[in-house]
């Protein structure tokens, strides 16, 4: 069992320079394996994603989630991102993901489609109807606030993903700001529930897959 990830890039033709977005993104899904096996970015803005752990593709969602809502762009507008997460089987394995197919890249795909239509930027579809609404229920709640992270917000939320035991001070040095500035924008990011919401995910899946 896999999940897979099929996102784009809103607002992106609106910045003129594209490498920074592009560049971080990539860098950002290489540490979860190789370019065109395990991920791929296509026509400009799309991309795939492969996750083996599967108990690790919503921290990923969230990880790419702040990594675009981070990058400053030179009007000022804030880039975002739409995905949809599928997990289920793979049964045909290429060198190159978009040629690959199973369950998993086949829900990924049918919700990514739903998205916009569902008016929400981040979705789940698995074969546990009961698993998908609860968990989506969560993700369209967490997009109220995640859909409005300023770029420090996201920065910090991107940080605190990368290091889960990190500490506020730690967090103060490494962005070089005062204790009570990490406060503010640790509240404002809402970064207990996104942690929370990761939580529950992993739990509820942990007993579907045993």
């Amino acid at each position: 069992m896999i999940a897979v990830i099929k996102g784009d890039i809103i607002n992106s033709r609106a910045v003129e320079n594209q490498a920074i977005w592009l560049e971080p993104l990539k860098k950002l899904l290489s540490e979860w394996g190789r370019a065109n096996a395990d991920w791929e970015i296509l026509w400009g803005d799309f991309f795939q994603l492969e996750i083996g752990e599967v108990q690790d593709v919503l921290t990923a969602a969230f990880q790419i989630k702040a990594l675009i809502r981070s990058v400053e762009t030179e009007t000022g507008k804030n880039l975002d991102v739409r995905m949809a997460i599928g997990i289920g089987k793979k049964t045909f394995e290429a060198e190159r993901i978009s040629e690959s197919n199973g369950e998993a890249f086949v829900f990924a795909g049918e919700k990514f489609d739903r998205l916009a239509k569902d008016k929400t930027n981040l979705g789940l579809l698995t074969s546990w109807p009961e698993f998908d609404q609860d968990i989506n229920l969560m993700l369209r709640l967490a997009g109220l606030f995640m859909d409005k992270w300023t770029a420090p917000s996201a920065e910090l939320v991107q940080l605190v993903l990368q290091n889960p035991k990190i500490t506020q001070q730690e967090i103060g040095k490494k962005l070089d700001i005062k204790q009570n500035s990490v406060s503010g924008r640790w509240s404002r990011s809402n970064v207990d529930e996104i942690l929370a919401i990761d939580q529950v995910f992993r739990k509820k899946l942990a007993k579907l897959i045993g």
